[in-house]
């Protein structure tokens, strides 16, 4: 069976300079059993209920702004999973979710900047779920719950998103409040403690329980993915963290 992974997805100039995250994620993927399928669960599909996508061909989509031409050129020709897509949506209607079917979505640069590096050949069928983020950690941790099966059938359920995600932390704000390294830092390692000690209630509760957590993710959507991944781990997943760094 596959484990599940959630990867903090940074920058889309990690597609063309990856650094040190570009090395992680590819000896995450060479550590792992080729995958039948992969199921990414992006923080740039968002919408009021779950979507998949049956694309065949899906597109890449170049989902940013402001950067060199360059990276506008890439493109990530992985073939599309319509029967995964249609699988996850009959076990989620199955429970009870209601879900629907998009034709011809893409891959966001949250699926394809660590799909580039972790598979270069694209030769791997994919498919991404949308996220909600007008509902709450307990809802997505039991999407990625229903959707554990797929595990057992060659699928890699990847998340996609980002541990912090506070654009304008980037910076010191000023002389006074802590450099965002701090307060990134103390809020990864609180939900990382979770997360090891399987603290559900808390996981479920952590806008109002988790320190920083307003600043740490001023909106939800960049760490929803990381619930529907720890969902599909089982009831008392092993958690393992590769890369220990932090990002804005």
């Amino acid at each position: 069976m596959l484990p599940t992974l959630f990867i903090s997805h940074g920058s889309p100039m990690l597609a063309v300079e990856p650094g040190v995250y570009g090395c992680a994620w590819k000896q995450i993927a060479d550590s792992l059993p080729r995958p039948r399928a992969i199921l990414v669960v992006s923080a740039h599909w968002t919408t009021h209920q779950p979507v998949v996508s049956t694309a065949a061909q899906p597109v890449t989509i170049h989902d940013f702004g402001g950067f060199p031409s360059t990276l506008y050129d890439i493109h990530y020709p992985a073939p599309g999973a319509p029967v995964l897509a249609e699988r996850a949506q009959a076990l989620l209607s199955a429970a009870g979710v209601v879900t629907s079917i998009a034709p011809d979505r893409g891959l966001d640069h949250g699926a394809w900047v660590p799909l580039r590096h972790m598979y270069p050949d694209a030769d791997i069928p994919v498919t991404q779920l949308s996220v909600q983020p007008g509902l709450d950690a307990a809802w997505h941790m039991k999407l990625g719950e229903v959707l554990r099966p797929l595990r057992e059938e060659g699928v890699l359920i990847l998340g996609s998103g980002s541990l912090t995600h506070n654009l304008y932390g980037a910076v010191f704000d000023d002389a006074s409040v802590e450099p965002s390294e701090a307060y990134a830092r103390e809020f990864q390692s609180w939900l990382h403690a979770a997360l090891v000690q399987g603290e559900r209630d808390a996981l479920h509760a952590w806008q109002s329980l988790a320190p920083h957590a307003e600043r740490a993710h001023p909106t939800p959507e960049h760490l929803l993915p990381i619930f529907v991944a720890y969902g599909a781990g089982g009831g008392h997943p092993e958690v393992e963290r590769p890369l220990a760094n932090f990002s804005l």
